[in-house]
Formats: structure tokens, C-alpha cells, sequence
């Protein structure tokens, strides 16, 4: 299968599905939660995309130059972009908006009485202290150059740092929304995780066995290809209930003041 009919089958059939229930979630009154309706969703959506394909782009290139991931030139366009074909580009976009969008459908069906779980610092910080060893041990995979650990590495290296600074500013309300986010990551990673079982299984993309572990899930998906997909949703996930939720964007405010006023008391 070329990557553009995987992509159109599998990630654009259901964007188009949750849009249309979207849409009709809409035209029969049913609401977001007011505290999750700080920020526009369709907003906090395109600004993910934004920066899934600006913090990804680097990254996969390398992974693509350096042949930790590989497509068959047949089943691709031709059009790429450094290193990357254009249908990779294209996933970035629509993984972010498919997440986003079931996670919308998770939202307009979530009790709308606020959590009793305080928001206390030991679940922003508590979490990055068990994440910290984790990122170490990734860069020392990679500094030894181990081979078969290269793929994971360069996964946990790339995902864990920006996932701990989301934790260090909002664990504490992800922990709140914490049925939420993790039933929204959990679910798109199951699915995205079968979806790429079958592309990789047509051959539309391949991962290096001598740079993997080479620990095959059903004898075809690489167990690092499971885990980039929890960091990817985890990501989204993570960013877009910071964003929306009436905690989160009080305390990005709250930040934002403190910082200017210590930036004008300094002038």
C-alpha cells in the first residue's frame, strides 16, 4: 500500500468520522465542560500541529538520513523534504489532528463536575524526578553507541525532555484530568500502533533490525514503534488539556505576569 492510500485509510477516514460527530455534537447542544474551555479547541489543535511538524521535522530527518527508519521508494511520491518524503510531513499533521479531535469526542463526554484531586507540586515534580534517570539513561545509549538501543534513545531522548517541562508546569492538573488523558492516550496509541502493524507488515515503511531492539509485537511491529506513538499522543494529550483547561491557563497567566514583572524590575 503507498503511504498516502495508509494515511487516507487510516488516519483520514476517522478525522473525517470524529469531524462529522464533532459537527453534530455541536448542532445538539452538546458542550464542553466550561473548565475545559479556556482556549478555543480548534485553536489548541492547529497550534500542536504547529509544533508537532517544527520540533518533529529535525529529528525525523535524522532518523531517515542515519536509516533508523526507511520507506520504499515505490510506494511514496517522490517529493521530499530534506531526507523525508512529504507523506511523512503529512503524518505529522494528521496524527496531531486526529488526536486532538478524539480527544474532543472524549471531552464532550466527560462528567462535567470538577475533580476533587488537588493541585499540589509533588505531582508536577515527583513525576520528573522518575523521568529525569529515564532521559540519562537514553543519552547514555546513545553516547556508548549502542546499536540496537539507537531507536529508543533517540525516542526517549527527543520526547521525555518537552514532556517533563509539560509535567513540571501542570502535573498536578493532568493528574486532575487524569481518566481523561490517559483513556485519550491510551486509546489513539492501540489504534495508531494496529495501523502502523499493518503498514509495516505491506512494507510501506521499515525500521532497522540492527538499530532496534528487534523485539517484534505479532512478529512484525517493533516494540519502539509502540512507544513512539505513547510519547506522540502523550505529547498532544498532554499539551492540549494544559491549554484548554481554566487551571492551566490561569497558571501560564500567573507565569507570564511574575516573569514581566521581574523583567521590569530589572529595567
Amino acid at each position: 500500500m503507498t503511504y498516502f492510500g495508509f494515511l487516507l485509510r487510516f488516519l483520514g477516514a476517522p478525522i473525517v468520522v470524529l469531524s462529522i460527530v464533532a459537527f453534530l455534537d455541536g448542532r445538539r447542544g452538546r458542550r464542553i465542560p466550561d473548565r475545559l474551555s479556556a482556549f478555543p479547541f480548534a485553536a489548541a489543535i492547529a497550534l500542536h500541529v504547529a509544533i508537532a511538524v517544527l520540533y518533529t521535522t529535525p529529528w525525523d530527518n535524522y532518523l531517515v538520513a542515519t536509516g533508523v527508519w526507511t520507506y520504499n521508494p515505490a510506494l511514496v511520491t517522490g517529493v521530499t523534504i530534506g531526507w523525508v518524503p512529504i507523506e511523512e510531513y503529512t503524518f505529522f499533521v494528521v496524527q496531531t489532528i486526529l488526536a486532538g479531535l478524539w480527544l474532543l469526542f472524549l471531552v464532550r463526554r466527560t462528567s462535567p463536575e470538577v475533580s476533587d484531586v488537588a493541585l499540589r507540586s509533588r505531582w508536577r515534580w515527583g513525576p520528573v524526578i522518575v523521568l529525569v534517570p529515564v532521559w540519562a539513561a537514553a543519552a547514555g545509549i546513545l553516547l556508548v553507541d549502542w546499536k540496537p538501543g539507537t531507536y529508543l534513545g533517540l525516542e526517549l531522548g527527543w520526547a521525555l525532555l518537552p514532556i517533563m517541562l509539560q509535567l513540571a508546569f501542570g502535573g498536578d492538573i493532568i493528574r486532575r484530568y487524569g481518566r481523561l488523558v490517559l483513556i485519550s492516550i491510551l486509546g489513539m496509541t492501540v489504534y495508531l500502533s494496529a495501523a502502523d502493524f499493518f503498514a509495516i507488515g505491506w512494507g510501506t515503511w521499515s525500521i532497522s533490525t540492527s538499530q532496534s531492539l528487534n523485539v517484534l509485537i505479532g512478529g512484525v511491529l517493533p516494540i519502539e514503534e509502540v512507544v513512539f506513538f505513547l510519547l506522540t499522543n502523550t505529547l498532544i494529550t498532554f499539551g492540549v488539556v494544559l491549554l484548554i483547561s481554566q487551571e492551566g491557563l490561569a497558571r501560564g497567566r500567573r507565569l507570564l505576569s511574575s516573569r514581566r514583572g521581574a523583567w521590569g524590575s530589572r529595567a
